[in-house]
């Protein structure tokens, strides 16, 4: 049986046409920018642009053309008031925002860093509405979502889609473009032996974080009675998408180094959907002390630790921050 496409997927939802518009969009700026990637080395386009972004990091040439190609096409969607990406410091209107219209949040390129060694990178996304004529705010908690989402850019091109229920996997099919429903009703394994956490940055980390890792790392002869493997590949992307089809937990926690700045990973663009989407497949989304979709934002690129994965693994992490902070 052929998988369904993309578009009955959604129209089989009874989603809103004008939210439906919005998403294929979303879903031709990732078609686009996985072509521009895999081109990147004939059109001159890895490496370095020579310029950073509003959170002081150096920005690929395709950081930069991947936001231009999801800027360019999903504005084309009429109920569209505003965007918000990680690689422009000011939010993006593009209309008189009125009750009903979405908002766009979306980091274009994630881990863009593995673009030059030919390793996974990815796109994250969330959608979110304007409650009233005129309101101008995109700082909204992360349970106001209505649709989150990602792409990831590896042997084939996989999109990731939750609009409130479960999470569904679409695959892109080389030919006729369209992405076809692959992994229906996703869920993050409840067992796992797997983490990923950078480990160059122990040194840095609270008591809760080791004592995690160092149970992990003793293996059979350790506390968990098991082997476990630590992956990482400095894509969120990459390392979530695993832990959504193999189980696991991925960590960037709150350090000695971040702290001050709030953590790593921005909460807007990044953290916000891939708790939607963990949380939806039946995993947990944690800063180590509150869900991350509790948190009332304070600007668009505020920055939160995360921990998020496994709802077994989650909640070991959980109540060892909380010893700790007794």
């Amino acid at each position: 049986m052929t998988e369904k496409t993309l578009r009955r997927h959604l129209t089989e939802s009874a989603l809103d046409p004008n939210l439906i518009f919005l998403l294929e969009d979303i879903a031709s700026a990732c078609r686009v920018v996985a072509n521009r990637i895999r081109n990147g080395a004939f059109e001159g386009n890895l490496g370095s642009a020579d310029a950073t972004n509003v959170q002081g990091e150096t920005q690929k040439t395709l950081d930069i053309l991947a936001n231009d190609e999801f800027e360019r096409i999903c504005a084309n969607s009429p109920r569209l008031a505003a965007l918000v990406s990680e690689e422009v410091e000011e939010v993006t209107w593009l209309k008189e925002p009125e009750a009903g219209d979405y908002l766009l949040y979306f980091d274009p390129l994630d881990g863009s860093s593995n673009l030059d060694v030919n390793l996974s990178v990815g796109s994250i996304f969330a959608i979110m509405q304007v409650q009233s004529d005129a309101d101008r705010s995109v700082l909204r908690a992360g349970r106001k979502q209505v649709c989150a989402g990602y792409a990831l850019y590896g042997p084939s091109t996989t999109l990731v889609l939750t609009t409130g229920s479960e999470v569904a996997g679409f695959t892109n099919e080389s030919g006729t473009g369209d992405f076809r429903l692959t992994h229906p009703a996703m869920t993050v394994p409840q067992e796992t032996s797997e983490f990923a956490i950078n480990t160059s940055r122990y040194r840095y980390w609270d008591q809760p974080v080791r004592r995690y890792v160092d149970e992990c790392v003793a293996g059979e002869e350790g506390i968990r009675e098991r082997a476990f493997n630590m992956r990482w590949t400095a894509s969120m992307v990459a390392d979530i998408h695993r832990i959504l089809t193999r189980g696991g937990v991925f960590l960037y926690p709150a350090d000695s180094e971040n702290r001050a700045a709030g953590g790593k990973l921005r909460l807007m663009y990044e953290a916000n959907p891939m708790a939607m989407i963990i949380e939806n497949a039946g995993g947990a989304a944690t800063t180590g002390h509150h869900p991350i979709l509790d948190i009332q934002p304070t600007g668009p690129h505020q920055r939160v630790p995360v921990i998020m994965g496994s709802k077994s693994e989650v909640d070991r992490l959980l109540r060892y921050h909380k010893a700790d902070s007794q």
